[in-house]
């Protein structure tokens, strides 16, 4: 179970991964938190088109279908309402009614129902700070916890209104945009004579000073980039076919970075670090 803020975050983080287990057979649920509502419209080609604006909602419906479509996964919505990512300083206050305002233990109850329900072994989600700081991504990693914790927990959450207790195996975050992948895509880029999209990126590593994650887990999934950026290209409103995401040719990152890269934050097995599946230690004692 892949749990993420809004439709397009499944596709930018753990995508590869998720097809590449899709293909062994294993059955895989994203869980989308909110319908992304309030969010920008990031590619230029469709900005200011008036029907996209006034049906952002219904258009990020259809491009979730898509996605899920192109990965062969399973998806469900948790229901809840976009926060936005508020910017100015000081920043305003979060909208009435958004997820990021709900009460965590009542909205992770709706995320224990879709784990009981589930049953997954597996759950990926995001760590404390959301992967960045928007408030949903934070709200999603608060939920998932509580949630990890709580789908077992009879007294929490009652079996007769949330389900047969369950307890998942192992929680990851997913760790996708860390600096040793940026480092090695950059420097191969301009090794090769190549324009690098990660200047900027690398540059505003330093000034967030953000902090370096321990990452356990790498899964081997190159075969499974061009699924990976169909299903990401499937989101239109969000993702510009001719940006950065597609600046570093694919074959290029196969050779470099042929793997997408995780935390393991919680694990009822026992397991040998570093690993290459988020399987490993289930698998074993199957």
């Amino acid at each position: 179970m892949a749990v993420h803020a809004h439709p397009d975050d499944e596709s930018s983080k753990g995508a590869a991964t998720m097809a590449k287990y899709v293909s062994e057979g294993v059955d895989v649920l994203v869980v989308t938190c909110t319908g992304g509502e309030r969010g920008s419209i990031l590619n230029p080609k469709l900005q200011g088109d008036a029907y996209i604006e006034e049906h952002i909602h219904e258009v990020r419906k259809k491009e979730m279908d898509e996605a899920r479509e192109i990965l062969g996964v399973k998806q469900e919505w948790l229901g809840f309402v976009d926060s936005g990512l508020p910017e100015g300083d000081p920043l305003p206050p979060l909208p009435e009614g958004c997820f990021a305002l709900e009460d965590v233990d009542k909205a992770a109850g709706e995320l224990v129902r879709k784990i009981r329900s589930f049953r997954p072994q597996v759950i990926t989600t995001y760590d404390e700070n959301g992967g960045y700081p928007h408030p949903d991504h934070i709200m999603t990693h608060k939920i998932s916890m509580v949630a990890f914790e709580g789908a077992a927990d009879t007294l929490k959450y009652p079996e007769d209104e949330y389900g047969p207790a369950y307890q998942p195996l192992k929680l990851y975050y997913n760790q996708g945009f860390n600096r040793p992948r940026t480092e090695a895509l950059h420097q191969a880029m301009l090794d090769r004579g190549l324009e690098s999209p990660y200047g900027d990126w690398l540059k505003r590593w330093d000034e967030f000073e953000r902090t370096e994650r321990t990452l356990t887990t790498h899964v081997p999934c190159a075969d499974f980039f061009e699924i990976r950026d169909k299903a990401l290209i499937a989101h239109a409103t969000q993702i510009d076919p001719d940006g950065g995401w597609f600046k570093v040719p694919l074959e290029l990152q196969k050779e470099v970075w042929p793997t997408e890269e995780y935390e393991l934050a919680k694990s009822l097995v026992d397991t040998s670090l570093p690993e290459d599946d988020l399987f490993a230690g289930i698998r074993d004692n199957a």
